[in-house]
């Protein structure tokens, strides 16, 4: 099954959230209370996911419908829709209730709704790890670029280690998505940081990143990539972004380091910075959802960091709200169009 297109993503919030489990606790030390009452919670949350996933009816013959995508974090309820397991079944993933499944089916279905997936259409890729979206588009006759960070900085920053970084088109290769030979035309990598876009990276139909842009160094790096990155898209150009929601705070966060958290203020900043440039932006949905797992925030452990043991019959993580530094987060989707006088 692969599932395991989405454990680039996964991992990076293993890594992000398994260091918060009682730090410096080893394997073999008892639990408290506390923690055992964290752990029983979340494999009823994970249970709970598991079981909502085998109700949902079997749905074949889909075809990609309209559903005016605008800027909105992942919910349960777009898990459940027939746009999501469309997306997923072209990926070959099974729907489950997960953000990183969610984050995917996003970008695809908004770039989709913007006639980005045509034959012929170039797409840039920002921080694209070992995502299976560049062997999906060019399956469909789309040209891509994909970037990351040099080997180097990734090794630097982790990344390499965790497995959620591409060196070469050679990761982000998916043979059961599409031909090796399509795959190797139509496909090309080059490292860049997306603190420094390189001014040669230009003309494309659109760019896309997924839960990247929220490792910049600070809330306001991250907001500039936005910014930069339309310089890439041609006039009436694309841009699609995810990011990490922090959905319970006005205005406390984690603002700076390896990973950051955006608040609702953020968004609302960002847009009103992109309008003002000329750009148009969807318009900003905070919904995070009221089902049952819109309210299920999963808490470490997870399968890589401190207490991983406790895990062992877990294959998967299953959440769409998760505790990151202790804040509550989600994921956050942005569509930009490039304004014809930006």
């Amino acid at each position: 099954m692969p599932i395991s297109l989405l454990r680039g993503g996964v991992s990076k919030i293993r890594s992000l959230c398994g260091p918060l489990w009682r730090r410096g606790a080893r394997d073999e030390d008892p639990l408290t209370p506390a923690e055992l009452a964290a752990l029983n919670n979340k494999f009823f949350g994970y249970e709970l996911a598991r079981a909502l996933a085998d109700a949902l009816p079997r749905r074949e013959g889909l075809s990609p419908q309209t559903v005016n995508l605008v800027c909105k974090p992942s919910t349960q309820a777009d898990l459940e829709a027939d746009w999501v397991a469309y997306w997923a079944g072209e990926l070959h993933i099974p729907v489950l209730f997960h953000r990183k499944l969610w984050e995917l089916c996003y970008v695809l279905q908004a770039l989709w709704e913007r006639g980005c997936l045509e034959e012929g259409r170039r797409g840039l890729a920002f921080g694209c790890g070992r995502e299976a979206i560049a062997s999906y588009l060019a399956a469909r006759g789309v040209f891509v670029t994909a970037t990351d960070l040099a080997p180097q900085d990734a090794r630097a920053q982790g990344w390499v280690g965790t497995q959620q970084h591409a060196g070469s088109t050679d990761y982000l290769y998916y043979d059961h998505l599409c031909d090796r030979a399509e795959f190797d035309r139509r496909v090309s990598w080059r490292s860049v940081d997306m603190n420094a876009i390189p001014a040669d990276l230009r003309d494309y139909d659109f760019c896309w990143s997924v839960c990247a842009f929220e490792h910049l160094g600070s809330i306001e790096q991250g907001l500039s990539f936005v910014e930069n990155a339309m310089a890439t898209v041609k006039s009436g150009g694309i841009a699609v972004h995810t990011t990490e929601f922090n959905y319970l705070f006005e205005d406390k966060t984690m603002s700076k380091g390896s990973t950051v958290l955006f608040l609702r203020r953020h968004f609302e900043e960002l847009r009103a910075r992109l309008i003002a440039r000329g750009h148009h932006v969807e318009i900003l949905d905070f919904d995070v959802g009221a089902k049952a797992l819109d309210r299920f925030i999963d808490t470490a452990p997870f399968p890589v960091g401190p207490r991983s043991n406790l895990l062992r019959f877990w294959q998967e993580t299953v959440h769409i709200k998760v505790a990151v530094g202790g804040y509550p987060a989600t994921c956050y989707g942005l569509i930009i169009r490039r304004g014809e006088a930006a």
